[in-house]
């Protein structure tokens, strides 16, 4: 019978296993991904928009304190609009009345008030917009926050808000791969000309360029093979939600790198990042943040499977019992201190 996977987030060894690691690192560099250097993590936190309850200055000190804290990256989840449950509509993971603040206007308040963190979506739900639009957002994002951003896109799942929105879901997959394309060329050619099935920009200028250029980093997420393969094609990072086992990250790094390598693309060069765990849907779910060990292990899990990032969730947070802004820094600050005593 093989031993186990050192990396598999299981219980202790008995007798009848395999001894593990004896320490959390010696578990990270026995399992990295090929290419990945194990002790580097960074940590990034999805911003919460209930935040705004307590005024714009509150969301100003929340951001600040964040990188006051040590965190590298601060990620702005994205949802215009969430459809009420009726008859063929059946309820989605968030509800109606959850606040969701316009993801790139926060960003521009967050960039106003931070120096050194970089920001970003997880992720923009692209193709609910027009991507020359979304570059040019984008493109003064980067200026103004002094070549802080980091866009991440996504296909979404809500019919409902494509509609609201006038756009067609059925052909998310194939108009956001266009509108790549279309953002990287309008972040570095002077005359862009682009003609698409969805898309066509003809002898036009977008000034001005984007600090980054057309290496503003696009990070895509997805847990499906169509988004493997446009991470693997396109992307420069992929975003996971749902890993559940190193089994399930294996499969999916395998894929991106086949993809990757199929396009003539160094794997290696794709980042890859992880939320801590999926947004609660539960009583067990809204535990899962006030139990800081577990939060510390899974992040110690995610390491050894090759994720160089991993995120944190503070609306997750808040909804574990830290009610406030101030309460919610305080969580933020004992888990960055954990999770850097532990894995450097």
């Amino acid at each position: 019978m093989s031993s186990p996977s050192p990396c598999a987030p299981t219980a202790p060894p008995t007798s009848a296993t395999s001894p593990r690691p004896s320490t959390p690192q010696a578990r990270v560099d026995a399992c990295a991904a090929p290419g990945v250097n194990a002790r580097v993590v960074k940590l990034s936190v999805e911003f919460p928009s209930v935040s705004y309850r307590e005024g714009p200055g509150a969301v100003a000190r929340l951001a600040r304190t964040i990188e006051q804290l040590g965190y590298d990256h601060i990620d702005v989840f994205d949802h215009v609009v969430m459809g009420y449950p009726f008859a063929g509509r059946p309820p989605g993971p968030y509800t109606p009345t959850m606040p969701i603040l316009e993801a790139l206007m926060t960003l521009a308040h967050l960039a106003a008030v931070t120096t050194r963190v970089t920001l970003g979506t997880e992720v923009l739900v692209l193709p609910q917009r027009h991507p020359t639009l979304v570059a040019k957002q984008v493109s003064t994002l980067d200026t103004l926050s002094g070549g802080r951003v980091r866009l991440g896109i996504g296909v979404g799942w809500q019919e409902s808000e494509y509609e609201a929105l006038g756009e067609e879901f059925r052909t998310r997959g194939a108009r956001m791969d266009e509108a790549i394309r279309l953002l990287r060329a309008c972040w570095s050619d002077a005359h862009v000309d682009f003609a698409g099935l969805h898309y066509r920009v003809t002898a036009m200028g977008m000034e001005p360029k984007p600090p980054q250029g057309r290496q503003l980093p696009i990070w895509i997420g997805g847990m499906s093979e169509p988004a493997w393969r446009r991470v693997g094609q396109l992307g420069d990072g992929w975003l996971a939600s749902r890993v559940t086992d190193a089994d399930s990250a294996r499969r999916a790094l395998d894929a991106i790198r086949r993809h990757a390598e199929a396009a003539g693309r160094d794997p290696g060069a794709i980042g890859l990042q992880s939320m801590v765990a999926p947004p609660p849907r539960d009583a067990e779910g809204r535990r899962f943040y006030a139990e800081q060990d577990r939060v510390v292990t899974r992040v110690v899990e995610l390491q050894a499977m090759g994720f160089q990032w991993v995120s944190l969730n503070a609306t997750a947070i808040f909804q574990a019992g830290a009610r406030s802004v101030e309460a919610m820094i305080d969580t933020l600050g004992a888990l960055h201190a954990k999770i850097r005593a532990e894995v450097g």
